[in-house]
């Protein structure tokens, strides 16, 4: 929306007891008597969305889109802080993350895992006029080799059986198919996923419900060549056996990296509990490596001194 347009408009509202509350560059929150609207404000990367909150409900779904548009611009800014020039999206569906981070101008390598055999050819065609997004139909684990998956339609495919709250939220749960689905370890092939970069910095993207920490698992001692990872980490688990948060985050701390942010996934309306987080995460030395610490002096607060 161009500046002088929204000026005029935030100055109308206001005359009718409305409040504008600008959020991030691109984005404000409105509000009204308890309602809210979340406005994406930048016309030529998409239409303008006006969402009303009325209710627990809507509220929750008013924050699931407001945590859809900071994640995808939190690590817009983590992959030009870090100068990341290879994304390597496991789990990766259809190719919404890639295509969301070509949006906000990410223009490296992507490589795109996906071993659902129908999903796998929406995201072929989504990819094959972007020279630098390959795609490869298979699954990332600990081990090379095969492994049955119950496969959903659309999402929620996991080699994880679901749990009775998984089954009982996601009523498609009960109608997997079961398939055998290729799994390759990602330390033997990362050499030839970053052949040709110059000077790679990879970044791990993993959505795989439930199976990130295995893929993981996969890297073995070549995780610490990563500058950062998005995992998304669970506190209800959809899936027996899934990891939870504190396990996940444990192990990520213990292979070097830090946490720098979370955003809620899912929520459960009923009683308000979050069931994933995406959470971001830096190998912060990785941003000294090669260049100076970008922040200026006068910005640094001494966490001590209760800044």
């Amino acid at each position: 929306m161009p500046s002088p347009l929204r000026r005029r408009l935030v100055a109308l509202l206001g005359r009718v007891g409305v409040e504008v509350e600008p959020l991030v560059a691109g984005a404000v929150l409105i509000r009204r008597r308890g309602s809210a609207a979340l406005v994406p404000a930048r016309s030529e990367r998409g239409a303008l969305v006006v969402h009303r909150g009325r209710g627990r409900k809507e509220w929750f779904r008013l924050e699931r889109q407001l945590a859809h548009h900071m994640v995808n611009q939190h690590v817009a800014a983590i992959l030009r802080l870090y100068r990341v020039n290879c994304v390597l999206d496991v789990g990766a569906n259809r190719g919404q993350y890639a295509k969301s981070l070509r949006l906000l101008g990410y223009h490296g390598q992507i490589h795109s895992f996906e071993p659902v055999p129908g999903v796998f050819e929406v995201l072929a065609a989504a990819a094959a006029k972007d020279p630098k997004w390959t795609v490869h139909r298979m699954a990332l684990g600990r081990a090379d080799g095969e492994l049955e998956m119950n496969m959903v339609p659309g999402t929620l495919s996991s080699f994880l059986p679901s749990s009775e709250f998984g089954s009982n939220r996601y009523t498609r749960l009960n109608d997997t198919v079961v398939a055998t689905a290729e799994v390759r370890r990602l330390d033997g092939m990362l050499d030839d996923l970053l052949r040709g970069i110059e000077g790679p910095r990879p970044y791990l993207k993993m959505d795989t419900q439930g199976f990130d920490l295995e893929a993981f698992a996969g890297l073995g001692e070549r995780a610490g060549e990563l500058v950062g990872l998005q995992s998304e980490v669970a506190l209800l688990q959809i899936y027996d056996g899934m990891p939870r948060l504190p396990e996940a985050l444990a192990v990520y701390e213990d292979a070097g990296f830090e946490v720098s942010a979370f955003y809620p996934v899912t929520r459960h309306a009923r009683t308000g509990r979050v069931l994933e987080f995406d959470c971001v995460m830096v190998r912060a030395d990785a941003v000294r490596r090669t260049w100076p610490d970008p922040t200026p002096a006068a910005a640094v607060v001494d966490d001590a001194a209760g800044g």
